[in-house]
């Protein structure tokens, strides 16, 4: 407890907001989750990096999450430290056809920008539930477009606090999937480079893209989005589709009858549903296909051997 408190009093020192036991089920897009031990609002760089050096040393566990629509949260909660970036948009344009990013903003605040500069590139990511280093980390992509195809250069942070700038082709950017997987580095700022186009034709298509996903997606319930990653050689929504498991219920979470790429949380879902619907969909996809599918969102709190 008593980093708690040393934590707790350099937040005040460098401007960020704490929150002792914390539910992260407000914080994530699925609404289920027990708490951490400290919810941390993070407002700028140097905050960061402050904090990030703090929890290093204390060698306190911590973990960094956007709007939380990509993640499953524990019913137990998180035994560590959560850390957001203020979701403010922070953009600015940096040359001619390059806009620079916070990390913590959301990706429809970035596409806006995009679009009010006459910029054409990011008309897909416009509905993307998520912030701006968020869809850098997973290489979020739709509608035939993905972050890989936009982003030139990151700012990041290491485990201990330490401030580098990666091109993108460190970043090793494929299908939902980034560097930043497998190492410990935090993205602070994203660099985006687009081209010249115009303005009514951009904001007309993001408008078609967004209608198609009211149309075709639950977005009325609380969920992650896409539940499972594409195998390769078919699509997850198809094979779940064509195995008779729209609807198919466990507690409080449902796959989608609207889209079957979709568990939701139809009302009361614990994390504990979620996770044992999504075993019986992989187990049944398995059985009637032969193809094995894989969880696309975070899991936070949950040990390997916690999955069925």
């Amino acid at each position: 407890m008593q980093y708690m408190d040393h934590l707790e009093a350099l937040c005040k020192q460098v401007g960020a907001s704490f929150a002792a036991e914390e539910s992260l089920a407000a914080h994530t897009t699925f609404r289920v989750g027990g708490a951490c031990r400290a919810f941390v609002t993070v407002p700028h760089k140097d905050a960061f990096v402050a904090l990030r050096r703090f929890l290093a040393e204390a060698e306190l566990p911590h973990h960094l999450i956007g709007r939380g629509s990509n993640l499953i949260v524990a019913d137990k909660g998180y035994d560590g430290v959560v850390l957001m970036l203020a979701p403010e948009a922070r953009i600015c344009r940096q040359g001619e056809n390059t806009l620079n990013a916070w990390a913590g903003g959301s990706l429809k605040s970035l596409c806006m920008a995009a679009a009010d500069a006459a910029l054409t590139g990011l008309e897909f990511a416009y509905g993307i539930p998520g912030t701006v280093g968020g869809a850098v980390y997973m290489n979020a992509g739709a509608y035939g477009g993905e972050m890989s195809q936009v982003v030139t250069s990151v700012d990041a942070v290491d485990e201990k606090g330490g401030l580098c700038t990666l091109s993108a082709d460190a970043l090793e950017l494929s299908y939902r999937h980034s560097c930043f997987m497998r190492n410990q580095m935090v993205i602070l700022g994203v660099n985006v480079s687009l081209t010249q186009g115009d303005p009514a034709v951009i904001r007309e298509k993001m408008d078609e893209l967004m209608h198609k996903r009211i149309d075709k997606q639950p977005l009325e319930y609380p969920s992650a989005g896409s539940t499972f990653k594409r195998p390769e050689g078919s699509y997850a929504s198809m094979l779940i589709d064509q195995c008779g498991l729209k609807g198919l219920t466990v507690g409080g979470a449902q796959v989608s009858e609207k889209h079957a790429g979709f568990v939701i949380n139809c009302g009361g879902a614990t994390c504990d549903d979620i996770l044992r619907l999504c075993a019986k969909v992989r187990d049944e996809v398995y059985r009637q296909t032969g193809y094995t599918l894989e969880l696309e969102p975070e899991l936070l709190g949950i040990a390997p051997s916690d999955l069925l």
